[in-house]
């Protein structure tokens, strides 16, 4: 297809900040050049000159921004079905971590797999998400927690976006769990800051990320990842509040994180400093779901102090299995209460917010031209499908997927 092109023929829910939801266009047209939007607007008020591009007949159907996963770990190896099993026998998801399972047993599958393998099998999770409309991911490490192995994942994380058409933010989560044997203090300091800072001279590192828990690691072990990362020029997100609250919230908006995330017990307090510090609360509900959590995040206040949510899969193999981003917006939906705009925006703008990016998320002039193009007559109906995928067309910088 030409570098330059009008879309017509098309409704555009454009996932501009406005009072409408949707920001959703009737009649559409989109007018796109050398990979990012020129024109957005109804197609009768299309400038001269845009006019006379050639066109794509979209058939009448739903155009939104490309879909963007903003948490997941889809470089891992092997799998915890056994572990799902448990907690259907009644286990919670800290008896099963405490018991050696959980992220643990997946650090050893992922030590053992080659780097080859690991691509292999992280390609196919990215070809889910892409089959869905998602042009945009974010790979988080976390399953190595030694030098060898963390840079191995984020050297596979990095290799996804030059074997497929995707854009793919890179997360360090060294700071994911305390390997067995270790001490949690020694282990920061040790290997954990180490890794982060070879990682970063490598160019494998885009955000740093950890899990602050009674599980893992508390505010002050996590405040010195935080200030190294600070140190390098990284910005930094949280796995904050999923089974407690210590705090994590209220440290990652200190350090202005991009995101907060799970957040199931955060607090009024805590989404009012979200807002302060302008972090963006992920709501991650395949997480909650799969370990049948009974603390849903607290969307109301979160909605009175004005905090974005974003939604994404937390794709893992234990407690979010989840490889769907449309199932996750249904799921947010139906169990933390959200609206189809909200869960819309989740995976759209605020998602590119919960990652840094201000090139993507929404169809306005001077963003990417990563569209989606929906067999569906309304925006709310994405959200309203389960097990449904009605993606038509997925458009990355300006080009249709190959048939």
């Amino acid at each position: 297809m030409s570098d330059s092109v009008l879309l017509t023929h098309l409704k555009a829910a454009t996932m501009v900040d406005t009072a409408s939801g949707y920001g959703l266009i009737k009649d559409a047209g989109i007018a796109l050049e050398q990979g990012q939007i020129r024109w957005v607007g109804q197609i009768h008020d299309c400038p001269a000159e845009i006019a006379k591009l050639p066109t794509h007949d979209c058939g009448g159907r739903l155009v939104t921004p490309a879909l963007i996963d903003c948490h997941t770990h889809i470089v891992h190896g092997g799998n915890r079905a056994q572990e799902f099993e448990m907690r259907l026998e009644g286990a919670s998801y800290e008896e099963v971590a405490r018991a050696g399972g959980g992220i643990v047993s997946t650090v050893k599958a992922t030590r053992e797999t080659s780097e080859e393998d690991l691509l292999e099998a992280t390609l196919r999770r990215a070809d889910a998400l892409i089959s869905e409309g998602v042009a945009t991911i974010e790979i988080k490490s976390g399953y190595g927690l030694d030098h060898d192995t963390e840079l191995k994942m984020l050297r596979v994380a990095r290799a996804v976006a030059s074997a497929r058409p995707i854009n793919v933010s890179t997360s360090f989560l060294g700071a994911h769990a305390v390997p067995a044997g270790a001490d949690a203090d020694s282990y920061i300091d040790d290997i954990c800051i180490p890794t982060l800072k070879t990682a970063h001279a490598e160019g494998l590192v885009d955000v740093v990320d950890g899990f602050c828990e009674g599980i893992a690691f508390d505010t002050a072990q996590m405040r010195r990842v935080f200030e190294a990362a600070r140190a390098l020029g990284l910005p930094v997100k949280l796995h904050a509040e999923q089974l407690s609250n210590i705090g994590g919230t209220a440290l990652a908006a200190e350090f202005d994180a991009l995101s907060a995330d799970h957040v199931e017990y955060a607090s009024d307090a805590d989404a009012e400093a979200l807002a302060r510090s302008g972090s963006v609360a992920v709501i991650l509900p395949g997480a909650f779901y799969a370990i049948r959590e009974e603390q849903a995040p607290p969307i109301a206040a979160f909605r009175k102090h004005g905090v974005h949510m974003a939604v994404a899969t937390d794709w893992n193999p234990g407690s979010s299995p989840l490889g769907s981003v449309l199932l996750a917006m249904n799921m947010a939906c139906t169990l933390f209460r959200l609206t189809p705009a909200e869960a819309l925006a989740g995976t759209t703008r605020s998602a590119a917010r919960a990652l840094g990016f201000s090139d993507r998320g929404t169809l306005a002039a001077g963003q990417r031209a990563d569209l989606a193009i929906w067999d569906v007559t309304s925006p709310a109906e994405l959200s309203y499908g389960i097990g449904i995928n009605p993606l038509h067309k997925r458009m990355f910088g300006g080009q249709f997927d190959a048939d």
